[in-house]
């Protein structure tokens, strides 16, 4: 059996995409020097790239059995036969050659765009490591955050610090769990900013992944601005509106961005929050267009799920801090300035990092805070113990069949979705924003298609049609940016009657709301449902998740304490035991050498 009809079968059982045997066969095709070694790389390269990696590390696979279908397994060459092979065939070359395959000194095996995207990232951000590159007042620097925070209620104020170091480098990375105060220590930060700089007012930009989280961003900028301790002036060069990343450097689909190294960005503070979110190419996207001179502050859950696209940026700008020593020229620097000790020994990118750990939504002894914290921890008898004893009343686990399932969740939508069509449109939205379904998985039995598709039926009223999506009372998600509508992905809008028929309703950035006609809307959706990577950047009153009844490899400790950290007060689990133990133990791992290129340790 050829490695050709291997690779085909794999395609035909779904181990393999299309894309990847095709563009195995076409690195075969161009090389100089064929063989099953490159066919082999170029189709586990390119399947990688799909599942989110930016690499292949092929001393991780060598010698291993890495696909097996009914025609036969996959399995990689020796490490060392593998790289003769590579380098022979002229498709693959070394960093920098103009090859579509490029291998790096630690036998990692890059599609060409990535590497350079990696290499880009990196070179920008280690550029923005350092104290001190715009002149500040210190005397005015050191008052400031002596009104901003008053008083330290732990040994270190990491929110102290983090604002501080934001003011002191021209690269910031702000990482914490939910509640953790990390957009009340960007208002500070701003006030901090704004109040110590000695030319003139600084041109600040806020931005996210999606339209929805752009929304929380700036909505939570604008609430705290208002009551922080500082002057008029102060406040107001404090902006309230946040952006899409697409939007603010104007990247439209298929096309190029508006702003770039030759027409960068008019920023000297750019914030980016839900940085989690955000993949290798946009990463590199933002960069490109923000000025050298510009500081970088980056927000996000490092145990947060990683990017839908390729890379996990923030966890590789967080992944190499241990502990919270910083070096002695910053520890020197705060210290002077806020009168707090830092541990010392940190070195490289460690002045770049700042973790919050004390969680201001959920007490200690909460239901919710102690389930994150356990599956974080990768304690899965933990967390089961949490959900046994109720947690608090704040995270329950009812142990049902499929039947079970599906009434609790009928219920569950009757009571949070049952009454959105008799409602006005503030009410509506206020009311669709308090709960939520999440799911692991778009198809399947327990998939969110077939959740919206079960939950929506008792919602359509006279309207059993099936080939019509639309009915009052009906929550959209848009998963497509429409700019000259205002609409990105991720925003939710309620479907209800009114004199003209059918009109659907969204909340504008400004608070203010309005109506648009369902043939107007870009790709929508049915939101009763929402998987768990749409939900990001989201928080509601209430939230279920639905896992899989089996375990999938889908279902990790990052997709389940990302659905638990959505909720704000109820927390509810449909899954098999197995299923959550399982998830738990499993951890998403994205190969990539960004870490190792920002912590001074990778080639």
């Amino acid at each position: 059996m050829t490695l050709d009809a291997v690779m085909q079968a794999a395609v035909a059982e779904g181990r393999l995409r299309h894309l990847d045997l095709a563009f195995g066969r076409l690195m075969a095709e161009l090389a100089r020097v064929p063989g099953d070694e490159l066919l082999a790389a170029a189709c586990l390269v390119s399947r990688r790239a799909g599942e989110g990696d930016v690499c292949l590390e092929l001393g991780a696979v060598a010698g291993r059995k890495v696909v097996d279908t009914a025609a036969g397994p996959l399995v990689c060459p020796p490490l060392s036969r593998w790289l003769e092979c590579l380098e022979r065939s002229g498709v693959v070359g070394r960093p920098g050659d103009p090859h579509p395959l490029l291998l790096d000194g630690a036998s990692r095996l890059y599609l060409a765009r990535y590497w350079y995207y990696e290499h880009e990232v990196a070179r920008q951000l280690t550029a923005r490591c350092g104290i001190r590159t715009a002149p500040f007042d210190d005397a005015r620097l050191a008052d400031t955050v002596a009104r901003l925070f008053p008083v330290a209620e732990e040994s270190a104020d990491w929110q102290q610090v983090a604002a501080v170091l934001a003011c002191l480098t021209p690269l910031a990375v702000i990482s914490g769990g939910p509640g953790t105060g990390k957009t009340h220590t960007v208002a500070r930060m701003l006030a901090l900013m704004q109040r110590s700089a000695v030319s003139g007012p600084l041109r600040i930009g806020l931005a996210a992944p999606t339209g929805k989280a752009a929304a929380r961003l700036g909505d939570a900028i604008g609430e705290a601005r208002g009551g922080l301790p500082v002057e008029d002036a102060v406040r107001a060069a404090i902006p309230d509106g946040a952006s899409t990343l697409h939007r603010l450097i104007g990247l439209q689909n298929g096309a190029g961005a508006r702003h770039h190294r030759d027409n960068p960005l008019h920023l000297d503070v750019l914030v980016v929050d839900e940085a989690s979110m955000v993949d290798l190419p946009l990463m590199y996207r933002v960069l490109d267009a923000l000025p050298a001179a510009a500081r970088l502050v980056l927000l996000g859950d490092r145990d947060q799920l990683a990017s839908v696209e390729a890379g996990h940026v923030m966890g590789d700008l967080c992944q190499g801090r241990r502990g919270d020593a910083y070096g002695p020229q910053m520890a020197a620097l705060v210290a002077r300035l806020t009168g707090l000790e830092l541990p010392r020994g940190g070195a490289g990118f460690a002045d770049q990092v700042v973790l919050l750990r004390r969680s201001y939504r959920f007490a200690a002894a909460s239901g919710i805070g102690r389930l994150a914290a356990a599956v974080n921890g990768g304690d899965a008898p933990g967390a089961v113990a949490v959900l046994a004893e109720g947690g608090a009343g704040e995270a329950a686990w009812p142990r049902l069949d499929a039947e079970g399932r599906w009434r609790w969740l009928a219920a569950f939508a009757a009571r949070h979705f049952g009454d959105l069509a008799a409602a006005a449109p503030e009410q509506a939205l206020e009311r669709l924003a308090r709960a939520r379904v999440l799911a692991a998985l778009r198809e399947g039995p327990w998939g969110v298609t077939e959740l919206n598709r079960r939950l929506a039926a008792p919602l359509r009223g006279g309207r059993p049609r099936p080939d019509d999506p639309w009915f009052p009372g009906r929550p959209v998600m848009v998963t497509r940016n429409d700019y000259d509508l205002g609409l990105y992905n991720g925003d939710l809008g309620i479907t209800l009657a009114g004199e003209g028929g059918l009109r659907v309703w969204f909340r504008h950035a400004d608070g203010g709301l309005r109506a648009l006609a369902p043939a107007r809307l870009p790709a929508v959706e049915t939101a009763l449902a929402i998987t768990v990577h749409k939900s990001q950047g989201s928080e509601f009153d209430e939230v279920c998740l639905v896992l899989p009844e089996q375990p999938s490899p889908v279902v990790s400790r990052e997709l389940i304490y990302t659905g638990i950290t959505r909720a704000r007060r109820g927390f509810t689990l449909l899954a098999g035991g197995e299923a959550l133990q399982r998830g738990i133990e499993g951890r998403v791992e994205r190969t990539s050498g960004l870490r190792e290129r920002l912590w001074g340790d990778g080639p």
